[in-house]
């Protein structure tokens, strides 16, 4: 798979002041990486936003910096954005060296159609939605599909020890983690307790018998002053 290639400027706009960059179309960024010097620097926002939907954090990027006669090879380590509009901020990258291992956590794709899930008794539970891998960069994965035709009933698992990479690539997640499972639909059995209605007085009727119940005083008041 080909790497992403991104423009880049270096940056003399910092701080509060970047805001004037985000509405002209441009984003902050920032190049940082293991005994290299960090570089503030901007991108075309526009740009910028199709490499991550195309990249995410998972796949190489060359990002071509201006007066830089070779492009940087780089990861995206960080995506801020307004919590409110979800508009972009700022971008952090991580620049690599090309013969060194890296780590990194690839995202879970689950693919194809379990049979167990046709059964209404039955549930897909995705328990598991990213594995941790070591490798070059260049034979990072940008995501791990998990075909889940295999489970055809209730108990089956697929469990990361199950998924076969390119040799090249170790998995450091704990190989007997469960990746997806088939499970029951528990049903939820409600008790229905009757409860015998309590004979309901029409206020009318109340007032009637009040009345009553205030009789008997009143004629022994009366007797009482004759």
């Amino acid at each position: 798979m080909a790497d992403l290639t991104l423009k880049a400027a270096q940056r003399d706009i910092l701080g509060k002041k970047t805001r004037f960059l985000r509405r002209q179309g441009i984003t902050p960024t920032h190049l940082f990486g293991h005994d290299i010097k960090s570089l503030a620097l901007q991108c075309n926002t526009a740009e910028l936003q199709r490499i991550i939907a195309q990249g995410g954090t998972t796949r190489l990027i060359d990002v071509n910096i201006e007066e830089e006669k070779r492009p940087r090879s780089v990861f995206i380590r960080e995506i801020q954005r307004d919590e409110i509009s979800g508009k972009l901020l700022h971008v952090d990258f991580y620049q690599i060296k090309k013969t060194e291992k890296i780590t990194a956590d690839i995202p879970i794709v689950l693919v194809g159609e379990a049979s167990a899930d046709k059964s209404k008794d039955n549930m897909i539970e995705h328990l598991l939605t990213q594995i941790g891998v070591e490798c070059l960069p260049d034979k990072l994965p940008p995501q791990i599909e998990v075909d889940l035709s295999p489970l055809e009933e209730a108990g089956q698992a697929i469990y990361v020890r199950d998924i076969i990479l390119d040799p090249d690539i170790i998995i450091t997640t704990d190989p007997d983690q469960i990746i997806v499972k088939v499970s029951r639909v528990k049903v939820v059995v409600e008790e229905v307790v009757e409860v015998a209605e309590e004979e309901v007085v029409p206020a009318e009727a109340e007032a009637e018998l009040a009345a009553e119940a205030e009789k008997p005083a009143e004629e022994e008041s009366k007797e009482q002053e004759q």
